[in-house]
């Protein structure tokens, strides 16, 4: 199929128009060609289009990396330093801690070099190179190797970055890692070249009583006083390149990292942030969107409401199991809340009516336009089939597949079964190593069976009264057939007399495996009815959605060219991407304004000794009544703690640097407000806020709480 290039065209041409230039997840390699320089200085910038984004040369590009797998850091020295969110750090944490030492009620600060801690698992990655794959995913489309469908999918573009590698100067380089990934829903194809850094130590982390202050009430909410941040280092073999951990590595001494500005903040002040923004859905039909809102959030809103009340009981009266279950409920709940937020948002800032208004305009531009015209009503139709069984299967996943821990692996049981069959004893042997394997994954140290079992007692009757009895998967027969509906009966007998119950079950087993054992154990068969049924609505959904990944693709191109000349950005997929606006208050409501930053008042204002969430240490509540802030106070002897700007954030972002006009490091983005959750469907310029910790704040904990001063003198400080 011919391919137009109504896009590239878009994105090669010169633009002069005004635009606001808060909205917008820039792509660093088109910011010349999309002229974001000249309206980045109109806001503030002092720098050029290099200093940001040079593909030759170092560039603020090379202080910013995927921190983890979800989240974004920068380089705050030249000894690899990274700042990153207390939120970002915390599975790191939590992996550290223990009833003994307990890091993430107590904090952790490394007082030298020898106390920072490996962190296994733990990686941080820089775009080292960014190449324009277009022409040659359209050349393979063209020569029929691979149909436009599935050009966008992960198998065929994981193995043609591969074969891109094998091709480039890059071949054999330490920690080269390629993604080819597509943009602007398959108009265009970017090939990205990670350094990947995997020996990374945990360095400092202040006490959840102020990372974590204001817990799930304060989340996506202002006015914040969290002092959401973390630390860590890169270490790297003597010639400065990715090696795992080994006492011999040393810090990295990287070429670029960000200079640290504590001059003070006002409202108006230029702020861009750049990081790796998650996923956002901003060319989405109305249609999709109440399916987003009826299907998804709302499956995601039922079903982990029910996990986090059995979560939050188990945990306040255990510290083990607080300190085991922390980073699984503080991921479970971050999204939980964001979705309810989100299908409020929706609906109060009419979000429906405003896609309905797109689509309106976009008909009468797409009219006469073969490749335009009818593309929504083709997009909606498909949603309109695909919103009951998204619908199933989000209900399924949520309320059993990122829920209940507990199962045996039928895969592994079919294998054993074959193995005894066929007296194959190496498939025998191999296939108990699999099993035990399996065993160790789910009793690790982050996992209590207790626990696990009173979430599946609630997770089951609740996951049955959300879908149709013909909906769920075939145990529930078994529920109803064997155990007269008594599901914690269910429960009790899979969790007590399993094959993988207990190590003493499991070593019983081994001893002398066979068929009846396999085909009467009851986990195997409610894994493998759950999983069938997965697999069935999975199977049912892929065939109602065919076609509609085409039809995107001339949407997006549709309304990119129905803009121009302003220029468009893509939807997030967790790739670099730069955003700039400005420090700016609010008005959530009629009569309420909401200033542009916090200070230590409100952390006293807050404090509640009863509530978990709103303890302040003791000795953080004397520097603050001492007014003992040191250099990071204002100008009035006041200490800020966060700070809002217009930037265009969400998931991802956490982390981010937040940049001033000069390029230095003002603040760490770590949330968004309540009042625009809807942003990442569609952004609202009145309202959309990013939160971010105030770097003054950060360096104040540092110094006066951590007693790091060895810590901030690696750091160039602005004053």
């Amino acid at each position: 199929m011919k391919i137009k290039k109504y896009l590239v065209a878009a994105l090669a041409a010169a633009f002069t128009f005004t635009a606001q230039a808060d909205e917008g997840m820039w792509l660093l390699q088109l910011l010349k060609q999309q002229n974001s320089i000249d309206l980045m200085k109109k806001q503030g910038l002092k720098l050029e289009a290099d200093d940001i984004y040079n593909p030759n040369g170092v560039s603020l590009k090379d202080a910013v990396g995927i921190f983890g797998g979800g989240c974004t850091g920068e380089i705050i020295s030249p000894e690899g330093l990274i700042l990153t969110n207390h939120h970002c750090g915390y599975s790191s944490i939590q992996q550290h801690s223990s009833v003994e030492h307990d890091y993430l009620t107590d904090g952790f600060w490394a007082m030298s070099r020898a106390e920072e801690l490996p962190t296994p698992g733990l990686k941080f990655r820089f775009v080292h190179r960014i190449v324009d794959i277009t022409d040659l995913v359209n050349a393979k489309i063209k020569a029929g190797e691979v149909d436009e469908t599935h050009a966008m999918t992960r198998p065929f573009l994981n193995k043609l970055a591969k074969e891109e590698l094998e091709k480039s100067d890059l071949k054999g380089k330490p920690g080269i890692e390629p993604l080819a990934l597509p943009f602007y829903a398959g108009n265009k194809y970017y090939l990205i070249y990670y350094k990947v850094y995997s020996d990374i130590r945990m360095v400092a982390a202040p006490p959840s009583s102020v990372g974590k202050f204001g817990g799930e009430t304060d989340n996506w909410m202002w006015p914040r006083h969290t002092g959401d941040f973390s630390m860590f280092r890169i270490y790297a073999d003597k010639n400065g390149e990715p090696a795992e951990y080994s006492a011999d590595n040393v810090p990295l001494k990287t070429p670029k990292y960000l200079s640290i500005s504590i001059k003070g903040l006002d409202e108006g002040d230029y702020a861009m942030i750049m990081g790796f923004p998650g996923s956002t859905e901003r060319y989405l039909t109305a249609g999709e969107v109440r399916q987003m809102m009826t299907a998804q959030s709302q499956a995601m809103i039922d079903m982990r409401t029910v996990y986090l009340n059995v979560l939050k009981k188990y945990m306040a009266e255990s510290d083990k199991i607080r300190i085991q279950y922390a980073n699984k409920f503080a991921g479970s709940s971050n999204y939980w809340k964001n979705s309810i937020g989100m299908n409020k948002a929706i609906v109060d800032n009419n979000v429906l009516g405003t896609k309905a208004e797109q689509e309106k305009k976009f008909a009468q531009f797409a009219a006469g336009k073969a490749e335009y015209e009818g593309v929504v009503g083709k997009i909606d139709a498909i949603v309109e089939k695909v919103t009951p069984i998204m619908r199933q299967y989000m209900y399924i996943a949520e309320g059993l597949s990122r829920t209940i821990e507990f199962g045996c692996p039928p895969a592994i049981m079919d294998k054993l079964k074959e193995a005894i069959e066929t007296k194959n004893d190496s498939l025998l042997e191999a296939s108990k190593k699999q099993l035990e394997k399996a065993f160790d994954n789910i009793y690790n140290k982050d996992y209590d069976k207790e626990v696990d079992r009173a979430i599946a007692k609630a997770m089951l009757p609740a996951l049955a009264k959300a879908l149709a009895p013909e909906e769920l998967p075939a145990f529930y027969q078994t529920i109803q057939e064997e155990y007269k509906g008594d599901y914690a009966a269910y429960v009790d007998d899979m969790y007590d007399n399993s094959i993988l119950s207990s190590r003493e079950s499991l070593d019983k087993f081994l001893k002398k495996p066979s068929k009846k054992a396999i085909e009467r154990d009851p986990a195997t068969n409610y894994s493998r009815t759950k999983l069938a049924k997965l697999n069935e609505v999975a199977k049912k959904l892929g065939e109602a959605e065919e076609g509609i990944d085409l039809l995107h693709k001339a949407y997006v191109r549709g309304l990119n060219e129905m803009k121009l000349p302003v220029p468009s950005y893509p939807d997030a997929n967790f790739t670099i991407r730069l955003t700039y606006g400005n420090v700016k208050s609010y008005n959530p409501k009629d009569g309420v304004h909401y200033k542009f930053f916090t200070t230590t008042d409100g952390i006293l204002e807050k404090e509640d000794p009863e509530n978990p969430e709103f303890v302040v240490p003791a000795k953080l509540k004397e520097l603050i009544q001492k007014k003992d802030f040191g250099r990071y106070a204002m100008a009035d002897g006041t200490m800020p703690v966060c700070f809002l700007t217009t930037n265009d954030i969400t998931g991802g972002n956490s982390g981010s640097p937040v940049i001033d006009g000069e390029g230095n490091l003002i603040g760490c983005a770590f949330d968004g407000n309540w009042e625009s959750l809807s942003g990442d469907i569609n952004f609202d310029n009145n309202l959309q806020r990013c939160i971010a910790l105030d770097i003054r704040y950060m360096l104040f904990i540092l110094d006066k709480l951590g007693g790091c001063q060895h810590l901030i003198n690696e750091m160039n400080i602005v004053e």
